[in-house]
């Protein structure tokens, strides 16, 4: 099984080996990566899926209820645009310092062939602690995926190998489950980290 030797918090991005596989993650897990499939996520209340966290606790969209949380779809396999994600969220999660402690953080795999629960478990532990990977069955996945507004699908690679074509972007929710915003693929520091404080900002004035 292929290994992915990623320092604390990850290099931001891994390179591609080869000029194969450069052109699939391009096309199917780079910029060129499909947008949600119509219009914006539904508020996380309005959902209903059932999937499993990396310590094989029992989670849905109820898990994020009461709190600000970022959700970003991906897969464990990811040559680029994943760790990449991830290794950005774990800087902005410092960025917060202390007041990342009051952020729910999901990576949600699209898929559940490989991602098993002990797979999210080593990958997400490459990572911010804060940073929790779900997973489940395929039907359950979809259902997440469909609450989301997410598209993915399987795209094949020379030798029988293949890889995930999915939805980039980091879904920003408030503590009520309703969409703040969407931070984009590599968005800077600077711009992310005010759009999170926004939503926590609220989470705090509601409780007041």
């Amino acid at each position: 099984m292929r290994r992915r030797a990623l320092l604390r918090y990850g290099a931001l991005g891994l390179g591609v080996a080869t000029a194969t596989l450069f052109a699939g993650w391009w096309q199917a897990d780079g910029p060129g990566a499909p947008d949600a499939t119509s219009g914006r996520p539904v508020s996380l209340t309005a959902m209903d899926f059932a999937l499993t966290d990396h310590e094989g606790q029992p989670v849905g969209p109820e898990t994020l209820f009461g709190r600000p949380s970022l959700v970003f779809f991906g897969f464990t396999w990811c040559p680029q645009v994943c760790p990449t994600t991830l290794a950005d969220i774990s800087d902005w999660l410092d960025g917060l310092g202390a007041e990342a402690e009051a952020l729910d953080v999901v990576l949600i795999t699209v898929d559940p062939e490989r991602d098993t629960v002990e797979a999210m478990a080593e990958y997400v532990g490459s990572f911010h602690p804060q940073i929790r990977g779900w997973t489940g069955s395929p039907a359950e996945i979809a259902r997440a995926a469909e609450g989301f507004r997410v598209r993915y699908e399987k795209v094949p690679l020379e030798g029988g190998d293949y890889t995930m074509n999915h939805t980039a972007g980091v879904f920003l929710f408030d503590a009520e489950g309703a969409l703040v915003s969407i931070i984009d693929y590599h968005e800077p520091r600077e711009f992310a980290l005010p759009k999170i404080r926004r939503a926590m900002a609220a989470q705090d004035g509601a409780s007041r």
